[in-house]
């Protein structure tokens, strides 16, 4: 066997392996997009402000009041001139 025969095949088993771990260990490679996915974005407010006045015929004074029209967490965010301000706008 060659030099270049046994590291092609450590490669390949080191990739093997590191598939494998990523395959069976799903929590820690998902928990970072469910992290990222429950974070609201400056668009989804924005929508949600237009939602809210759409039904109310008011604009909307307090995030809160936005809950209803958002998935996801909207805390990180205030209504400034009556659109969305905050991470991302």
């Amino acid at each position: 066997m060659k030099l270049s025969e046994v590291a092609m095949a450590a490669a390949i088993t080191v990739s093997i392996a590191g598939v494998s771990y990523a395959t069976l260990n799903t929590r820690s490679v998902t928990s970072a997009a469910t992290e990222v996915a429950a974070q609201a974005s400056c668009q989804a407010v924005d929508e949600a402000i237009v939602a809210y006045e759409a039904r109310h015929h008011a604009a909307p004074t307090r995030i809160a009041q936005l809950k209803p029209f958002v998935k996801g967490d909207v805390s990180a965010y205030r209504i400034t001139g009556g659109r969305a301000a905050g991470p991302g706008c």
